[in-house]
Parts: structure tokens; C-alpha cells; sequence
């Protein structure tokens, strides 16, 4: 059973998706001290619509620095599973980019390491921590998938437009489904740089959503699936969803 809920930036948008009905929002955790500041309202908003909370973790900065991701990047997020699990989070979604065509063998290597033990951090405060596919192929996440047992994915098939001729979600949903706990929704027209992610709601774009969800029912998806668009734009999407996975 798919649990559609929406991408929130801001308490303002936490708000819309209470009003709309959604079951959880996904809510931008990037600066400890912002969501410790915010803590008390994030519950309050929770209670009020009975919702509940995914996390969406900051980007890394430069991929390739790992003495920064080991000595800044990693205490921030062990700080961000912590105030996650004081809001109720049990799962979040972390960019750690591993594309093989890019980034060299060791500093992949390094990069595992650090996914091992952010893993471990946040399952200790209940979280299951969730990897986003960017411009890799399954075959890339493999071996973090081996190393890291507890690791998850958020398979976001947007980005499985880009950089490819065929939307690479097919792939890790026939190699790695069961790692697959979260989705991430949205449209484009394929390309080949950042500025190319341009998250228009479903269909107004080129990515064979019929037949990847069509996929994702075969497989017996049932977890949460979050679009990740301006609150005004899901109620469309949402409906597109629904033609294709159970609610």
C-alpha cells in the first residue's frame, strides 16, 4: 500500500499539507539550530493535523572533500538524528553521491565507511537512514548495499531521467528492491546537469511513470512515497499516483 504524502521547506508548507489531508510531510532537516528553534512548532503543527515527519537531510557540499565530510558533514547529521527522533522522524533521506564515473575508487571506499557509520548513528535514534539516487546506476550503490546492511534507499525516479537513456529506476527496483523503504515523485524532460531536475508534477514530463509504478505494484511496493513539488501542485499528482499504485 503506497502512503502518498508531500516535500515541505518551511513550517508555512507543513501547514498546507496538513490542510490538504496528507498523512506525513517531508521536512527539510539542514541547520541543527534552525530545527532545534523549531522543535516546539513542528510538534505543535504535528498534533494539530496528525501528521507525522520523514526528514530530508542536507546536500554534502563538495563530494570529493572527505576530511570535510568526516570532520563537519557526519557530526551534523548525528546532531540532525537526534532532533529527528525528539520530532517522531523514523526514516530520512541522505545525498551522498557515488557515481563511479565521477568520483575515484578510494574516495568511494572512504565514502561507504561514512554511510556505515551514519547508519548506525541513526538507527540508534530510530531512524532508518534512506540513500537518494542522483546520476548513478544501481550498479553503483551495490557495494555500499553489501557493506552497509542497515543502509535504505529513497528511490527518487526523477533523477533516474537524467544523465541516461532509460530511467535508471528500473534498475534498482529489479536489483535492489528490498532496499527500497521510500520514493521520491516528480517530472522532467531528461538531461544532463542539475539545472535539468526541474520537478514539474507528473505527466508534464518524460519519465515513463506508467511504467515504472505499474513495476513498483508488480513488486508489492508498500511504503511512503513523497511528491516532491509546491504544495499546490500534488493534488494532480496525486491522482496520477493513485492510477497506478493501491493507496
Amino acid at each position: 500500500m503506497a502512503i502518498i504524502g508531500g516535500r515541505a521547506h518551511s513550517l508555512e508548507e507543513i501547514q498546507a499539507l496538513g490542510r490538504f489531508g496528507y498523512p506525513f510531510a517531508e521536512m527539510s532537516f539542514y541547520d541543527p539550530e534552525q530545527i532545534e528553534d523549531q522543535l516546539e512548532d513542528l510538534l505543535k503543527l504535528k498534533s494539530r493535523y496528525g501528521l507525522y515527519y520523514l526528514a530530508h537531510y542536507p546536500r554534502e557540499g563538495n563530494p570529493l572533500d572527505v576530511a570535510n565530510l568526516r570532520n563537519r558533514f557526519v557530526p551534523r547529521l548525528k546532531r540532525l538524528f537526534e532532533l529527528s527522533a525528539a520530532a517522531g522522524v523514523e526514516k530520512g533521506t541522505i545525498h551522498f553521491w557515488l557515481d563511479a564515473r565521477t568520483i575515484p575508487p578510494d574516495v568511494i571506499r572512504q565514502k561507504i565507511e561514512l554511510l556505515a557509520e551514519m547508519t548506525t548513528a541513526a538507527k540508534s535514534r530510530g531512524v532508518v537512514l534512506c540513500l537518494e539516487n542522483l546520476s548513478e546506476p544501481y550498479s553503483n550503490f551495490i557495494p555500499a548495499f553489501d557493506q552497509v546492511p542497515d543502509l535504505a534507499m529513497t528511490l527518487d525516479i526523477g533523477h533516474g531521467q537524467l544523465l541516461t537513456e532509460e530511467n535508471t529506476s528500473f534498475g534498482f527496483i529489479q536489483n535492489c528492491f528490498d532496499r527500497i523503504k521510500h520514493i521520491h515523485v516528480h517530472d522532467n524532460h531528461g538531461g544532463t546537469s542539475p539545472k535539468d531536475d526541474l520537478h514539474l508534477p507528473l505527466g508534464r514530463g518524460i519519465v515513463d511513470y506508467p511504467r515504472i509504478f505499474s513495476l513498483l505494484e508488480k513488486k508489492g511496493y508498500s511504503s511512503t512515497v513523497t511528491m516532491e513539488l509546491k504544495p499546490r501542485e500534488m493534488a494532480e499528482t496525486k491522482v496520477e499516483i493513485l492510477k497506478y499504485l493501491s493507496p
